[in-house]
């Protein structure tokens, strides 16, 4: 599943030919996008890509401002949200609604690298959880913050760190039955409905708050999950590459990665980013 718009539509094409490539054929690529950019992305609708607009998932209320990039609740119109914010709720609201055991969540600008089945969700048939010990520290305070603000959606106790476990991932594997569970858990906290609780939130992150809610939360009965931080091959940071240091880092992939990235953000040329994609695939191939 992956929500993406009209910038990242060059990046979404990459990404969906990794998914035929290496999923089985009954995968389907849900993709969640504007309604001014479906016409983008309705190339790849078919049996196994599911175009869907962010309106369709939304409760009505929620209306876009016309080049503003905001989106209005007519209820309550003021904070408006943001759409780096309503992206985030449409992940949670697109996984949520899917009748499947696991989704893999991935960001436009991540492709594919070697086959994956849901099996790759599990470890010892538990599933999975994008867990970094102690990888928010002092000198991030954002990420500290969006700590914050997930116990406090969640009415849990101020975090002790930090250091605090970080849950980011361009890819990783959710339950649609945790996410309906942490929709539940907000509509109960907050009083109101869980899109609007954290769309009013100005800094809020939708893996914080699904990573703090598995393993403070669920964890009191069933324990803390297994992690794995391996599922995707990162850049550290958004820094232009060249072709060299490109290539450097596709040959970095690892033995258990399904996946790499390069942020979109990077401003690293597309030809650049092909060859990275082509010698990343090849790599992977080797080493599978």
């Amino acid at each position: 599943m992956t929500p993406s718009y009209g910038p990242d539509a060059e990046q979404f094409g990459d990404l969906h030919r990794s998914v035929l490539e290496f999923t089985p054929p009954g995968t389907v690529h849900h993709v969640i996008v504007p309604r001014p950019d479906r016409r983008l992305f309705a190339p790849y609708a078919g049996p196994r890509c599911r175009v869907r607009t962010v309106e369709e998932l939304l409760p009505r209320r929620y209306v876009m401002v016309p080049r503003a990039g905001l989106w209005i609740n007519v209820r309550r119109p003021w904070p408006p949200v943001r759409g780096w914010v309503m992206q985030q709720i449409i992940k949670l609201a697109a996984t949520a609604a899917l009748d499947t055991d696991v989704v893999l969540v991935a960001d436009s600008d991540v492709v594919l690298v070697r086959p994956v089945t849901a099996a790759r969700a599990l470890i010892d048939g538990r599933m999975l959880l994008h867990r970094l010990e102690g990888g928010v520290h002092e000198r991030m305070p954002r990420h500290i913050l969006w700590h914050q603000v997930a116990r406090d959606l969640l009415k849990l106790p101020p975090p002790p760190g930090p250091p605090l476990p970080d849950y980011m991932s361009p890819l990783t594997f959710w339950q649609p039955a945790t996410v309906r569970k942490l929709q539940d858990r907000l509509r109960e906290t907050t009083g109101r409905h869980w899109a609007e609780a954290f769309g009013a939130r100005l800094h809020v992150s939708e893996f914080m708050l699904y990573g703090v809610f598995v393993d403070e939360v669920l964890s009191a009965t069933d324990g803390r999950p297994p992690s794995d931080t391996s599922v995707c091959h990162k850049t550290p940071d958004e820094s232009p590459m060249d072709l060299r240091t490109a290539l450097e880092f596709a040959g970095r992939v690892g033995r258990e990665a399904i996946g790499m990235m390069i942020s979109s953000k990077s401003g690293t040329p597309p030809e650049v980013r092909q060859a990275a994609i082509r010698h990343g695939t090849e790599v992977a191939a080797r080493t599978s």
